[in-house]
């Protein structure tokens, strides 16, 4: 931490439990330095592992990043079987930072679209961080919104049918109950980088009442300071949910 540290003005007290990013621009990085879009995913790894050890020292109990959607799977072979690689490159040699900062690995999504060793990889370091309990951090692979919601309804289409759930028992927390984030409170703040400002079939769900923090930089250049200036901007708006100024008042 610098003497200007932006850390030295976050307020402990008012963090946001659980925080959302959408990792974007490492392509458009990568050929701003003339390489390959491969190279800016490569780069990309540096940054979770600043946010997430920046988040994790902070008090942040959960960090859920967008690593990977069902739409890139659109994206071209070469392009997609590098992410693949990076992935289980990544699982291996983040594991000790991951024990080290007892930080907890979760993952979301269509998992069982990832190639096998992908997979095998990936619940290897869930399984080896599962007893880690300073933070969550969830990786959004092969993931979107509209799927989870879609499968959502289907589980509580076959409890209804099963006689399990009543349909008048079907309210907003219900719904919530059978989305993969059942376990964790939808996220006060999504920050995005590379300056787009759109969701992205992202937590539609979740994100309902999230703030939103757009920022230019492309995800590689990322770091702690950065994560410190969004949630410092958290800290300064205020969160009505529907409610009136007066009425926030009236409740202190």
């Amino acid at each position: 931490m610098t003497m200007n540290s932006l850390k030295e003005k976050i307020n402990i007290e008012r963090l946001p439990q659980h925080i959302a990013i959408i990792m974007d621009g490492n392509g458009r990085w990568a050929k701003e330095q003339g390489k390959l879009r491969v190279f800016g995913h490569q780069n990309g790894v540096g940054a979770v592992r600043a946010a997430s050890e920046a988040c994790a020292e902070l008090g942040v109990k959960y960090l859920t990043l967008y690593a990977f959607s069902t739409e890139n799977w659109n994206r071209s072979q070469f392009e997609v079987d590098a992410l693949m690689r990076l992935l289980s490159k990544t699982m291996s040699e983040e594991l000790k930072t991951l024990n080290n900062n007892n930080i907890r690995l979760n993952a979301i999504g269509d998992l069982e679209r990832l190639p096998k060793s992908n997979y095998e990889a990936l619940m290897k370091t869930i399984d080896e961080t599962k007893n880690n309990d300073r933070m969550t951090l969830t990786l959004c692979l092969s993931y979107s919104g509209r799927w989870e919601i879609a499968q959502a309804a289907k589980k509580i289409a076959e409890k209804v049918k099963s006689g399990e759930i009543n349909i008048e028992q079907i309210d907003e927390k219900c719904f919530s109950d059978f989305l993969s984030t059942n376990d964790m409170p939808d996220p006060e703040l999504l920050i995005r980088t590379s300056g787009e400002e759109r969701i992205s079939n992202f937590l539609l769900w979740q994100l309902a009442y999230s703030e939103f923090y757009f920022t230019e930089k492309f995800w590689p250049d990322f770091g702690k300071e950065d994560l410190y200036a969004a949630i410092v901007d958290y800290q300064n708006r205020e969160r009505r949910f529907g409610k009136t100024s007066e009425q926030l008042k009236e409740n202190k």
